[in-house]
Parts: structure tokens; sequence; C-alpha cells
């Protein structure tokens, strides 16, 4: 059923105990995570979503209980000159993880199909081959054995500008705005129209879209980690492989002596 937008501004109040459904969440996504280091599986997050939708508070409740030296975050943002002058996929094939790895993309190759169509950085001809190139390039990352998450967080025009006002006031967060959010903002008709023919051709069966409702960010994290965990689940080993009799031998006869 494809993804409409409307169906995700409820913004209603989490109603359950936050701090310790959050703490529960990361203690299961900290086990997701060994789990996919001793299974030597990979697996891709992207966050996609309106500025100020919280993908970056998303992402900092998502990893805080992982093991930094098993994932990566990649904030992306426009493509260096170097990365303009290739494919647009290159940039994000070069951030793949490894086995037993994560990777997490705020904001992801999906900028093809929206901010360069929407402001015209790629020309019509390229953004539409870009959903081809996209499936397909998922698909790769599928039959190779990595899972694939994606989630896209949705916030009303008015929670938006609650958001963007709040950051523009408060000194310390005034880093997290600039003026392409309100340059994105006054085109907002032409993104939501991009975005629908985003879900469209993109929502398929080895990488499916799970839209969140951000308009309460409490409720909007516990939403996209839980997403994030049942997928994630469904695709690694949640036992413990056997001990390797070998290094069972060597260690047995080395604590031995």
């Amino acid at each position: 059923m494809t993804i409409d937008l409307k169906d995700y501004e409820q913004g209603a109040d989490y109603p359950g105990d936050y701090d310790a459904d959050l703490k529960a969440l990361q203690a299961r996504l900290a086990r997701l995570q060994v789990a996919h280091l001793c299974h030597k599986r990979r697996a891709l997050i992207v966050f996609e979503g309106w500025d100020a939708a919280g993908k970056g508070g998303a992402i900092k409740r998502l990893t805080a209980d992982w093991d930094p030296r098993y994932f990566e975050v990649y904030p992306i943002a426009a493509p260096s000159p170097e990365e303009r002058a290739r494919h647009f996929l290159w940039r994000f094939w070069a951030r793949l993880p490894a086995a037993g790895n994560i990777a997490v993309f705020d904001r992801s190759w999906y900028g093809r199909v929206l901010v360069e169509r929407v402001e015209g950085f790629a020309s019509e001809a390229e953004w539409r081959r870009g959903y081809d190139e996209i499936n397909e390039f998922e698909a790769q990352q599928a039959d190779s054995g990595t899972t694939i998450v994606k989630l896209f967080l949705h916030v009303t025009q008015e929670e938006q500008d609650k958001r963007l006002r709040e950051r523009l006031e408060d000194p310390w967060k005034r880093w997290k705005t600039g003026p392409e959010d309100y340059r994105n903002r006054a085109r907002r008709d032409d993104y939501l129209v991009a975005m629908a023919e985003m879900f469209r051709r993109t929502d398929t069966r080895w990488a499916p879209w799970v839209a969140i409702d951000a308009n309460d960010k409490k409720a909007a994290r516990i939403a996209a980690l839980t997403a994030i965990a049942d997928r994630l689940e469904a695709f690694v080993p949640m036992e413990p492989p056997p001990l390797d009799p070998e290094l069972e031998r060597v260690a047995r006869a080395a604590l031995q002596r």
C-alpha cells in the first residue's frame, strides 16, 4: 500500500513510560549489534525526512549503547566536487559496511529523487533514472546479505516551523539550521510531490519504507527504534554461534597452565 504522509500527522503524546521503554529498546538494539558482529551480518539504516523532523535525535538514541568500533553514522550533505564528477551512488558505495558492521545514514542516496529533483541539481532524465538505479543498488545489497531499514520522519508544516523557530532563538541550537532549511520549506508542496513518487517507486519487498509520525519527539523515537529493532531481528540469528573447537582447545590449554 502506498504511503500517504497525511496518515502520519496525529502527533499524539507517547502513552507509555518513555524512559523505561527507551532503555529497554536500547538494550535490545545493543544485543542486535552484537548479533550482527557474531554472525558477520551487515545492515544499512537510512533516515530521511523533513528538516527538523528529529532524525539526529533518533540516531543519537539508536546508537547510544552501541560499540563505536562496529558502526558508522554518515551525515550526508551536498556532494563534493570529486563526488559530483562520478556516478551519484559512488559516494555511498564507499560507505557500505563491512561484515559485522552497521552503517547509519542521516539522509542518503534518496537525495537524487528529492532535493536534486526539486532544486534542479539533477536533470529530469537523471532523477527519473534514479528510481531504478536506487532499487537495483538496494537489491544488490540485500542479495549479498545486507539488511536494509528505511525510515521517513514526517512532521507537519506547523510543527516544523515551531522547531525551526526554537533553533533560531536558542544560541546553542543555531548550528542546526541554515538558509537551505528555509529554501526547502518554501518548496514544501514540490517536496510532497517528490516524496509521494519516491514512496511509490522505491517501496520494495527487499527495502520497504517505514513512515514515522514525528510530530511528538518521544513517540517518534520509540516508533523509529522499534521499527529498526523489528526489522533487524527478522534477518539476523539471535542465538550465539557455537564455540569454535580450535579456539576452545587453545584457550583451555592456555588457561589450565
